[in-house]
């Protein structure tokens, strides 16, 4: 009924004036009739038809070819003009053995419902054999009878590789163990699998289409500069580690470390390659983050502890060595720190007893500098004005608790200067750590250490290497005492 120009080509059914008859098994290779082309409306088919991806031939009611495309040509080796007219498979598409098998499947979807799916196996016209899978359905007239049979084939091999394709990606975006996001050029997010969603604190279909920005509230310009440079210059080979800080569904935020990798996606349809977005993969590893933070502080500290012991042997006074200790545990750790010594009376430097009942007054005996940071050498005074604590303070909490005592202003790096010049520190002070200092089961005094506000605030570890620190700060000044008296 047309023949494109393009090579797709139909010819009138058997029940039809002027139909060619069909071939049967060892028919020559040419049709015996020729195509008549029917107007636009063909040509259009048969563009349709030849710019498919898929194989695709149609029979009429008889079971005589009338559509062939390009693809089946690709894929079989027999041109349109070769397959359009004849009979069927048998003969020369398919062995003649499978020849009323395989014609009977095809031609019995024209009165099943659906789609119809089989495989054969196919000859080329080389003589070799491909498998084939093939999706056949019945064509209706308009009078709703069946008048034929279309069927879409592909080598199985291909099929297979887009399902396995198709079942990746479902995978990837059903149950994997890490976060996929796909972005547009936009760096808009428009496909997010589950993992991804719970780890930026929404719901899969919230996120869609929403600007990184308001996922995540820390570290997003890490994040779009990796994503540009993947659409700009490619994937880099080696996995990224971005820190990041997102919301939770219940209001709060949380900081986490995100092993990340990228691919830039291009149109596969397009001749040159057309950037469709980046999909970006991530894994989750703040807790190996953490845990490997943790292991080389410890190590560090314990090589601070060790130095600092070593420098202190050297000092022939035990008041420079109670000093040089302080020194090496600032390195990494605090800002400032101060050293506060009990008074009993007015005698500097006594020691009183936990059970004591006097009021516990301190004075400052030695303090890095309260202007530009923390400087080596601090001198211990021998005596001096007590400072003015005031009742709570944190410095006579930890002489009471006999024990360390955290402190830090309400918020954080905002809080004003006034909150540390009441406590007597420096201005720039935002979070304190106050340990007590025993020896042979007295108290001598309180180191603080401070902190600005570019420092975390201490935790439970800091308070445990402060009280490491402490325990040589006062074995030394016990020693002071000792030579004095």
């Amino acid at each position: 009924m047309s023949a494109s120009r393009s090579g797709t080509t139909s010819v009138p059914g058997p029940d039809e004036p002027g139909s060619a008859p069909g071939s049967g098994p060892g028919a020559g290779p040419e049709p015996e009739s020729e195509p008549v082309r029917d107007g636009p409306g063909s040509d259009l088919l048969a563009a349709l038809l030849d710019g498919m991806d898929a194989a695709l031939c149609a029979f009429d009611a008889g079971g005589v070819i009338t559509h062939w495309n390009r693809e089946a040509e690709r894929v079989l080796g027999w041109s349109a003009a070769e397959a359009v007219g004849r009979h069927g498979f048998a003969g020369w598409a398919v062995r003649t053995a499978d020849a009323d098998e395989v014609q009977g499947r095809l031609m019995a979807a024209m009165d099943a419902p659906g789609r119809q799916i089989h495989e054969f196996a196919l000859l080329r016209k080389d003589g070799g054999r491909v498998l084939v899978r093939t999706q056949s359905a019945g064509v209706r007239a308009a009078d709703g009878r069946p008048a034929g049979v279309y069927c879409a084939f592909s080598e199985v091999h291909a099929q297979i590789d887009l399902e396995r394709s198709i079942a990746l990606s479902e995978a990837l975006f059903d149950e994997a163990s890490w976060g996929v996001v796909l972005l547009d050029v936009d760096l808009r997010p428009t496909v997010v699998n589950a993992h991804a969603a719970r780890a930026l604190g929404s719901g899969r279909t919230s996120v869609l289409g929403r600007p990184l920005g308001e996922l995540i509230t820390q570290g997003v310009e890490e994040v779009e500069g990796a994503l540009h440079h993947v659409l700009a210059e490619g994937a880099p080979r080696d996995l990224v580690e971005l820190w990041v800080t997102v919301r939770t569904a219940e209001g709060g935020r949380r900081r986490r470390c995100w092993r990340s990798g990228f691919l830039r996606l291009a149109s596969p349809l397009a001749e040159e390659p057309v950037p469709l977005g980046v999909s970006w993969m991530f894994q989750d590893i703040t807790e190996t983050k953490l845990a490997a933070q943790d292991a080389d502080r410890l190590r560090f500290r314990s090589s601070q502890l060790h130095r600092a012991a070593r420098a202190a042997s050297e000092c022939e006074d035990p008041g420079e060595a109670a000093t040089v200790h302080l020194d090496f545990a600032l390195a990494g750790f605090a800002d400032h720190a101060l050293l506060d010594l009990v008074v009993e009376g007015d005698r500097p430097a006594a020691f009183v007893t936990s059970s004591s009942d006097a009021p516990v007054r301190l004075v400052r005996a030695a303090a890095t500098p309260s202007g530009g940071g923390a400087g080596p050498g601090m001198p211990l005074v021998t005596g001096g004005i007590p400072v003015r604590y005031g009742n709570g303070h944190p410095a006579l909490q930890a002489m009471d608790r006999i024990g360390s005592v955290r402190a830090s202003a309400p918020g954080g790096a905002a809080a004003p200067p006034t909150w540390a010049l009441s406590r007597q520190w420096p201005a720039d002070t935002v979070h304190a750590l106050c340990t007590v200092l025993r020896s042979r089961g007295r108290s001598l005094g309180v180191v603080t250490f401070l902190r600005g506000a570019s420092r975390p605030a201490f935790e439970r570890p800091d308070a445990v290497y402060a009280e490491d620190v402490t325990l040589r700060v006062a074995a030394s000044l016990d020693l002071v005492r000792e030579l004095r008296e």
